[in-house]
């Protein structure tokens, strides 16, 4: 692991207006992740992880605070910067895959890859070598939407993969999932945390993933702690 973290929260709140006043999610938290690092994000639900996954994930700002890609100060990046950044920096998982079912496993992968400009030629083999890498090659021409929800995990953790991001995000990753089926995806996502040396934080129920992190966080009453 290296000394600076990948991704750094700094004092980080937010406040939303409700219309009986401001309703505070969390205030002033802090919170470093190291490359090669796997943690666990833990807490009741309605606690606010997931919004602090939107913070750290750059799709949401904080009412107060800084968040530090790499050490740099990304808090005042305009909003096609900030699009600019996730897409090379940072690879999201979420509970509810958001695959198109209407696309090929192969292009769902291409996808942030040819946003980023990635010619055809180039985003194919790039996107079908991840496909590979999740035990899903077999599978490269089949619709998104004609398969299983394991599967349909694989292709948005190799999505995830594509843009070669230092970060790796996920919220639930295993929610939707059967014991068994949830268990080979953790595994797969411990996997491919170690080939790419990622930074990972995973907002979890699951007590037997949480346990298999470097460490666990648990935001309780508006606060991150330890364990």
């Amino acid at each position: 692991m290296t000394d600076t973290p990948a991704l750094r929260g700094e004092g980080l709140s937010r406040v939303f207006r409700a219309p009986a006043g401001p309703l505070a999610v969390f205030e002033h938290i802090d919170i470093a992740i190291r490359r090669g690092e796997r943690v666990a994000l833990t807490g009741e639900s309605g606690a606010g992880k997931t919004t602090l996954l939107y913070l750290l994930g750059l799709l949401d700002r904080p009412s107060a605070g800084r968040i530090f890609i790499h050490g740099s100060d990304v808090s005042s990046l305009g909003e096609h910067e900030l699009a600019a950044l996730r897409n090379r920096a940072i690879g999201f998982v979420w509970q509810r895959n958001t695959l198109l079912p209407e696309f090929t496993a192969l292009e769902n992968v291409m996808m942030p890859l040819l946003i980023r400009g990635e010619p055809r030629r180039r985003a194919r083999p790039a996107a079908a070598a991840l496909l590979e890498e999740v035990g899903l090659e077999a599978r490269a021409e089949h619709l998104a939407g004609e398969l299983s929800g394991g599967e349909q995990q694989r292709v948005a953790l190799a999505r995830a993969l594509a843009g070669n991001p230092s970060i790796l995000l996920a919220d639930e990753p295993t929610g939707n999932l059967d014991e068994k089926t949830a268990a080979h995806v953790i595994e797969l996502i411990e996997r491919v945390h170690e080939r790419h040396a990622l930074a990972t934080l995973y907002v979890t129920h699951n007590p037997a993933f949480a346990a298999r992190a470097h460490r666990i966080l648990r935001l309780e009453g508006g606060r991150l702690h330890a364990g």
